[in-house]
């Protein structure tokens, strides 16, 4: 489904990504785990079109997307929850909502897919009314989450979907990412409670200062010493 060939990427004059491989087939959740730094916030922003390759190639079922602008990845059925949250705080959950919905597709079913996310997240259906800035930081870890599966995404790709949550919040976050992958969701992401994540992910890759280092099952990785020793405090 997704693939990136010897990737490099990075800012001005320094190079991040040093030739990174790595693929997601369709129906998988895959993690990218790494210490602070190692590149994976970076490899998330190359795949979306936020940053351009210098060198190597990214596919996305079988078309070359590298050189695509962000809004045309979008269009193909990327759709990345940023760390940030990049949230409109003046505006209603409802309005939020509303603009995940870019593609002509998610468009003409934007009620529909409004009504599921208030299902799917009861806590906003609760203070669909309500101004994002004036939530808490699981409230808007929820709705950009629900915002992102506004615009009908066929990948989703999270960047630290749990940061600065309570545990009991983080719960929940996991909670809707299993939810939605065993819809069909395919999903990509990094994620800083490494545990948890490989507990939940078929795949993972081990980032290392812009270069996969390894790559096995989610659980065979919660097994490896090194892993456990750099990203588990054991």
């Amino acid at each position: 489904m997704l693939e990136l060939r010897g990737v490099r990427a990075g800012y001005d004059d320094i190079e991040v990504l040093h030739g990174v491989d790595m693929h997601v087939d369709e129906g998988e959740i895959v993690a990218l785990i790494g210490s602070n730094g190692a590149g994976k916030t970076t490899t998330m922003r190359t795949i979306c079109g936020i940053l351009s390759p210098s060198h190597g190639e990214i596919t996305y079922r079988d078309e070359a997307i590298h050189s695509k602008a962000s809004h045309e990845i979008v269009e193909r059925g990327i759709v990345q929850v940023p760390e940030n949250r990049d949230l409109f705080t003046n505006m209603t959950v409802i309005d939020n909502l509303l603009l995940g919905a870019q593609t002509e597709e998610a468009k003409a079913h934007r009620e529909e897919n409004l009504d599921e996310m208030l299902e799917l997240f009861p806590r906003l259906a609760e203070r669909k009314n309500q101004r994002a800035g004036t939530m808490s930081g699981g409230e808007q870890q929820m709705l950009t989450l629900a915002r992102a599966l506004m615009g009908e995404p066929d990948l989703l790709i999270l960047d630290e979907p749990s940061i600065g949550l309570a545990p009991h919040l983080v719960q929940e976050v996991f909670d809707v990412i299993e939810d939605i992958h065993a819809q069909g969701m395919t999903v990509l992401m990094v994620e800083q409670n490494v545990q948890q994540t490989l507990k939940l992910a078929d795949r993972g890759y081990v980032m290392e200062n812009g270069r996969i280092s390894m790559t096995a099952d989610g659980d065979q990785l919660l097994e490896d010493e090194g892993v456990v020793e750099a990203y588990l405090g054991v």
